[in-house]
């Protein structure tokens, strides 16, 4: 089988365990519609795959290692909130704003890398999920909120109907189709000419630079696309939750949100979704350990990597691989056997 084939096959199988998954998540509520607790943690688990999965498109496939991925949802978290909340603008309106500001501000933190390479590129854009909390609590006279954070942020509506935040059912569904259109996209860009271009650059820099692939525009390309869609999310994320605060910066979710990536697979699409669920169920369950938890999350991190250091759907296609091999390498061996036996 050629390289192309292969391509094809890779993306055929993911695109259904992609299909599979939203599939499943489709009918959940049906027998979970009472359960709100199990609701609302599903909603989350969808927001924070969404952007793992947007963060696993940049460091898996682009091979940008980039630390600003919560910077860009909390810049469109606040910018939505604060545009519907004092300007009376659509909320669907101040997501795609909270989307688009999110892109400019990945552009400009973009810029200053265009010359840069592996952790340099990380320490800036770690600079920038630094700056972000103090930034928002010197704007406070701005309508921020600082420190407490800004609250009674607007909820979605649909025509006449406004969503509850007591009837978490509307806000499910919301979630599973933006977090769909936004998964869709990054898996119509990593399998198109655009994402080809931007795993030749991870794999072979020199070679990708023989064949025409310009580094500097994939690379402002992978900055503003990655904080676009991360930006969607955030969005969402604050008029799902009603109050956001400096919090969202902390270091407990960046970990959790780092593990999703880890436990998901890099570079396996969609890996670092499925991991999101793995995770925060996970986490729910080892909540009342409090802070020992994050010791037995090291724990798993470790035997992860030193049983499946490709995550778990990259440790699925390397299985599904093998009995492949197997069965084939089997069926060579008979076919010896039954032109004896003729």
């Amino acid at each position: 089988m050629g390289l192309m084939g292969m391509m094809k096959m890779r993306m055929r199988q993911e695109l259904i365990v992609f299909l599979a998954m939203y599939l499943i998540l489709l009918f959940l509520p049906v027998f979970l519609y009472k359960d709100a607790y199990i609701i609302g943690i599903l909603i989350t688990c969808m927001v924070w795959g969404a952007m793992a999965s947007v963060w696993n498109f940049t460091m898996g496939y682009a091979g940008i290692f980039t630390f600003g991925q919560f910077g860009f949802f909390v810049v469109a978290a606040y910018t939505s909130g604060m545009v519907t909340k004092y300007l009376g603008i659509s909320p669907w309106l101040g997501i795609l704003g909270g989307g688009l500001m999110a892109a400019l501000v990945g552009v400009l933190i973009g810029l200053p890398c265009m010359k840069l390479k592996g952790a340099y590129i990380a320490l800036i854009t770690f600079a920038l999920h630094l700056v972000v909390a103090p930034m928002i609590k010197v704007a406070d006279p701005l309508g921020t909120g600082g420190s407490t954070g800004l609250m009674s942020i607007p909820s979605l509506n649909l025509g006449a109907y406004t969503f509850s935040r007591t009837d978490l059912i509307p806000w499910y569904y919301a979630a599973l189709v933006i977090s769909f259109l936004v998964l869709f996209v990054v898996y119509k860009i990593i399998f198109s000419s655009i994402g080809l271009g931007f795993i030749g650059l991870r794999d072979s820099e020199d070679f990708a630079k023989t064949l025409g692939i310009n580094e500097y525009k994939y690379k402002l390309m992978v900055f503003g696309i990655s904080a676009f869609l991360t930006g969607i999310m955030g969005g969402f994320y604050a008029h799902y939750a009603g109050i956001i605060s400096p919090r969202l910066l902390g270091l407990d979710i960046f970990l959790l949100v780092m593990l999703m990536l880890i436990i998901g697979g890099m570079g396996i699409f969609p890996g670092a979704f499925l991991g999101g669920f793995i995770i925060l169920f996970l986490n729910e369950f080892l909540r009342p350990l409090a802070a020992y938890r994050f010791l037995i999350f090291g724990a798993i991190v470790i035997v992860a990597i030193k049983l499946m250091p490709e995550g778990i759907l990259g440790h699925l296609h390397i299985f599904k691989n093998r009995m492949g091999k197997r069965l084939l390498s089997r069926s060579a061996e008979a076919e010896p056997t039954r032109g004896q036996n003729v």
